[in-house]
């Protein structure tokens, strides 16, 4: 947006602070994964087999996806702060719902309902491109995003002790206070940063055509898709090897998730502080090997009979670097092919990386069956890296073709 005003904390005239951006995003990053301890014992609750209840990720996942194609045309034509304080208010009326429900099958109505709070993720990278130039969004999409990493980093660990302590129930009663209270600071500190055009819906969605011909666009999001799609088959298949087959309790298993977040949280350091300076795709490429490396090693050792929740967890602080360096420039570069259509391309973008995510979670579900090892998710994630690696190398080799 041309011309906007200097932030001021609490001031609804004004952009928001970075604060409230880290926040939004990290309710949409925490009710993704606070539960994930929970997993085994939620089936056993409900009376239901352990893949079943696992689809708590990948429907989640799947209509995050759907949500995201219509949420960035919506918050381009009608404001980033509306779509945000609507999706915040059906958020707490969903979690509600996951805290009554009856049976496995009601929960997961209400569990795929707390989707719309992907709007935070969606709409927080799209407000800092209305704030910021390209140059700077990736840095500042960087900071925003370690900040972030703060909170999934300790959800899984709060989660596993709730859960422990209190029973399943608990993680949702903490995100329904979350949601209050980042609704109220939204409503104080989140003035509308979007350039308003007077478009109708469809005539916005008519522009995807625009994005999706373009080859960057495609290979930005694949890179990201990809890169990601190993960390969601982590998030669906992680909670039944810890479980399962390292027999670690929800306490445990909650706190060697926060080793893959502090990857995170460093390369989303690593991002803010270099990626103007190396640039985006470089530091795609670097992130992307990274998480190949460390995959790459942790089969070569599994398959030589070295597993264990040491070995298994500790090598997915590669898979946490590389996607922290790698994500914010990827969405930098989806947001940067068209600027003046970043709430769509944002939409857009997450959509199709998010529904790869809900693919490979389900896939890892499936492969899980009872009485499986932790390799087939080792390389259900190895093959989603070196996919990434491949779509960013086309980019950086389109790049030189046209001189960019």
């Amino acid at each position: 947006m041309s011309a906007l005003s200097s932030p001021r904390f609490l001031d609804r005239t004004t952009p928001p602070k970075i604060v409230t951006l880290i926040l939004l995003a990290g309710l949409s990053a925490l009710t993704m994964n606070i539960f994930l301890p929970s997993l085994p014992g939620m089936a056993a609750y409900f009376g239901v087999p352990y893949g079943l209840m696992q689809q708590s990720v990948a429907l989640y996942l799947a209509l995050s996806a759907a949500l995201q194609i219509v949420i960035g045309p919506i918050s381009d034509r009608y404001g980033r702060r509306k779509v945000l304080i609507g999706s915040l208010i059906l958020f707490l009326f969903a979690t509600v719902g996951t805290l009554l429900a009856p049976n496995a099958t009601v929960f997961l109505i209400f569990r795929m309902a707390q989707a719309v709070i992907a709007s935070g993720m969606v709409l927080s990278r799209a407000v800092v491109l209305d704030m910021v130039a390209d140059a700077q969004a990736a840095s500042m999409i960087g900071y925003v995003t370690m900040g972030m990493s703060l909170v999934p980093m300790i959800g899984p660990v709060i989660g596993g002790f709730l859960d422990d302590a209190f029973g399943w129930r608990a993680s949702f009663a903490l995100l329904l206070v979350a949601g209050v209270a980042v609704l109220a600071l939204v409503w104080a500190d989140l003035g509308e940063t979007a350039e308003l055009r007077d478009v109708s819906l469809v005539a916005q969605v008519r522009s995807y055509p625009t994005l999706l011909a373009s080859r960057r666009f495609w290979g930005y999001t694949l890179a990201a898709a990809f890169a990601s799609g190993c960390f969601f088959a982590f998030l669906g298949g992680a909670p039944y090897v810890g479980d399962k087959v390292f027999g670690l309790s929800s306490t445990e298993v909650g706190a060697l998730f926060a080793l893959t977040a502090i990857g995170y949280a460093v390369g989303n350091f690593l991002a803010g502080r270099y990626s103007v300076r190396v640039g985006m795709n470089q530091m795609i490429l670097i992130g992307t090997l990274v998480t190949t490396f460390g995959l790459a090693v942790l089969a070569l050792l599994t398959g030589a009979g070295l597993s264990g929740p040491v070995v298994f967890f500790g090598l997915t602080v590669f898979m946490g670097l590389g996607n922290g360096i790698c994500l914010p420039n990827a969405n930098a570069g989806m947001l940067s092919v068209r600027p003046e259509l970043a709430g769509t391309a944002s939409g857009l973008g997450g959509a199709i990386l998010i529904g790869g995510g809900a693919a490979l979670a389900a896939v890892a579900g499936v492969l899980l069956g009872p009485g499986a090892t932790e390799m087939p998710l080792i390389l259900l994630m190895l093959a989603s890296s070196v996919a990434s690696v491949i779509a960013i190398l086309f980019v950086i080799r389109r790049a030189r073709q046209i001189g960019a």
